[in-house]
């Protein structure tokens, strides 16, 4: 049930019936979050924002796909905002989406320039867990994989592998498990 107004479920009900006053409802309530989590993931203010729009738009579209049984109304939406989120990463990444270097900006506001010594300790550090990726078990690192960097549900990861959920939850558990345990024994500082 929602904080005020009616509840999540009985909006997308609402919303199968072309309701847009529950479409008006569903955005007040949600579009903050769906906003976030679209951020956390593709990083970019503007791709953020119509990534959003994308994800209300298909829950308005698909409204009458919605089946409670299965899952929240709540994570219903931020599915499909994960999904078009990394749905639009892979565009940008297939199509060489780049902007061409006499088009950037020559000053952006300080606060959002990292300094040099952060790049490269953020390039160290990705550089280390793609390591310490690589020294898992294949079984361990291709659900870990298929997770944080493609964007797969671990339902969605036990059917791609043949194997029940429960394994798919264990694999990437005792994974992350030796992940963290691998990299808490690098002794590195981040630059201060």
């Amino acid at each position: 049930m929602a904080p005020s107004g009616r509840p999540d479920e009985d909006l997308i009900a609402a919303l199968a019936q072309r309701d847009l006053n529950a479409l008006e409802e569903l955005y007040d309530r949600y579009n903050q979050i769906a906003y976030s989590l679209a951020y956390r993931i593709v990083g970019d203010r503007g791709i953020a924002e119509d990534v959003t729009q994308e994800a209300f738009l298909s829950v308005w579209r698909q409204a009458a796909s919605y089946h409670r049984e299965k899952a929240s109304a709540r994570t219903w939406l931020m599915s499909i905002v994960h999904h078009r989120s990394i749905d639009r990463i892979r565009h940008a990444a297939s199509t060489g989406n780049t902007v061409p270097y006499d088009e950037i900006p020559e000053s952006r506001a300080e606060s959002d320039k990292p300094s040099i010594w952060q790049q490269a300790w953020s390039n160290v550090r990705g550089d280390l867990v793609r390591g310490a990726l690589e020294r898992l078990p294949v079984e361990q690192k291709k659900s870990i994989e298929l997770a944080y960097f493609s964007g797969y549900t671990q339902t969605e990861i036990a059917e791609l592998m043949g194997v029940p959920l429960g394994t798919v939850k264990g694999r990437m558990r005792i994974g992350l498990q030796k992940l963290r345990a691998m990299l808490n024994g690098m002794e590195i500082e981040a630059p201060g």
